[in-house]
């Protein structure tokens, strides 16, 4: 029977909220999860894809000919689910874009007019985004190398294939599909949108397999500059208990008589998706076709930028005050969650095993070199090297938001100023991560060849080391 309405986007809404559901019970009953502090939105979101790739059909060929011919099924392929994963990719794409725009709506009330303060934390925040410019370097001329390696040998993979090592693990997963999807719909790269998912999800599991290993081995050492020896419970289960002091999530900045504080948040934030809107398509019409092509990818980058423009157009006005940090990060947060379910559900099994090769030698040659480089530029920065290097190893992996769960790890009051570090840290990064989203589309851009987009992120490598060393955060070994 046909429904009266489309049913498809809020059925498979709904079918993450039931995988994030399922996490957070895992997540609270398992010693396993509790032990990596493996999110349950990750939980959830290796759940979902599991039952999205499961296909009936492998359930009905095991039954008897006979009996398959009776039902009607002799030759059909069901799936448990009435969609596949790229039905998730939207929802992965958008969420993105909310989460940026929802950064740029962000200030931070508690710091304002403490210059002195901000700038105290300045220098860490410095050093983890050259860190950034480090592994993004890194892994992208390890991704180039294995494409030609793997042309060597017969095995032809899509110019930009490697790259997808930087966009999955130190950008993440947003970056990862935005780019994919106009690699994969304006410039042939087939599954391209799949394939740079499978990258980023595992990057998150890089993130907690070697990261919490690695915390351990510090807190052994006595490295961390807080001392704990027993975590507090709701870092492990993930719930706070009902007798347990609570966090305020936020505070109403207008009348419920009149409209609810989270709608207008909401609507703060569809308003500049509108106001991005209209200027991607501007630029679309005044750019070279190939950029043209890509700039959706882009998408989110134009949204951030527009978010910080408003809040800015707010302040001017006096009216700044009706945006609430706390409820602005409860959003952002939510579409975190469901982007990284989205993310993972949306891998489709059978493109990774056919590209199982390529995908698991340069994810594993990524992690370690990356883990190396953070780890030796880590112990030679001279005050918080630990809580440092691990919230930036989280990041380089992950997210943002894995590098501050790993630092809650470490440090699970954030009574030193690295969370502070990495918030500021996501505003001196952003020339390293616009040149990288150049860099990574040159080779469709400008037809660049592998080597010359090697050279360029080898003289990306160059200058943030070269900025270490003159900022004089490159030291002798503290542990």
């Amino acid at each position: 029977m046909q429904t009266p309405f489309p049913f498809e986007p809020f059925l498979a809404f709904g079918t993450m909220a039931v995988c994030l559901l399922l996490g957070i019970f895992l997540r609270a009953k398992v010693k396993f999860f509790q032990n990596f502090f493996i999110p349950s939105c990750i939980i959830g979101g290796f759940l979902g894809m599991l039952v999205l790739n499961f296909k009936i059909q492998y359930i009905i060929d095991l039954l008897p000919p006979d009996w398959r011919m009776s039902l009607g099924i002799a030759d059909q392929t069901i799936s448990i689910l009435p969609f596949e994963g790229k039905t998730f990719e939207a929802f992965v794409y958008h969420f993105f874009i909310i989460s940026f725009i929802s950064i740029g709506l962000t200030y931070n009330k508690d710091n304002d007019g403490q210059k002195d303060k901000t700038k105290s934390i300045f220098k860490g925040a410095t050093w983890m985004a050259m860190i950034e410019g480090v592994t993004i370097s890194l892994q992208a001329i390890v991704g180039c190398l294995f494409v030609m390696l793997f042309g060597l040998f017969g095995v032809k993979l899509f110019k930009t294939f490697g790259l997808f090592l930087p966009l999955g693990f130190t950008e993440g997963p947003g970056q990862a599909l935005s780019f994919g999807q106009v690699w994969e719909t304006q410039f042939g790269f087939e599954n391209a949108s799949t394939i740079g998912l499978t990258f980023a999800a595992i990057g998150f599991l890089v993130a907690f397999f070697v990261g919490i290993p690695l915390i351990r081995w510090g807190v052994k050492k006595g490295l961390p500059v807080v001392k704990t020896t027993v975590l507090p419970e709701d870092l492990l289960t993930g719930i706070i208990s009902k007798d347990q002091q609570r966090e305020k999530a936020g505070e109403l900045t207008t009348h419920s008589g009149n409209v609810e504080t989270l709608a207008l948040h909401m609507a703060l934030i569809g308003l500049v998706y509108i106001l991005t809107y209209m200027v991607t398509w501007g630029l679309v019409k005044i750019t070279s076709p190939n950029i043209a092509k890509s700039l959706f990818g882009f998408f989110f980058f134009f949204g951030l930028i527009n978010a910080i423009i408003v809040r800015i157009i707010l302040n001017k006005l006096g009216i700044r005050h009706i945006i609430d940090p706390g409820i602005q990060r409860r959003i952002t947060g939510w579409a975190v969650d469901f982007l990284i379910i989205g993310t993972i559900m949306a891998i489709q099994l059978v493109v990774v095993w056919e590209y199982i090769v390529p995908i698991a030698s340069m994810s594993v040659a990524a992690a370690i070199l990356t883990t190396w480089a953070i780890l030796y530029l880590g112990k030679r920065i001279d005050t918080l090297n630990f809580e440092r290097t691990m919230a930036i190893f989280g990041t380089c992996t992950g997210t943002v938001s894995t590098g501050l769960l790993l630092l809650r790890v470490v440090d699970p009051e954030f009574r030193t100023p690295v969370a502070l570090e990495i918030g500021l840290m996501n505003v001196v990064v952003a020339p390293i991560i616009v040149a990288s989203m150049i860099l990574v589309n040159a080779p469709v851009w400008w037809d660049w060849g592998l080597w010359l987009v090697i050279g360029a992120h080898v003289a990306l490598l160059v200058v943030s080391l070269v900025l270490i060393k003159v900022l004089k955060m490159w030291g002798a070994p503290k542990y």
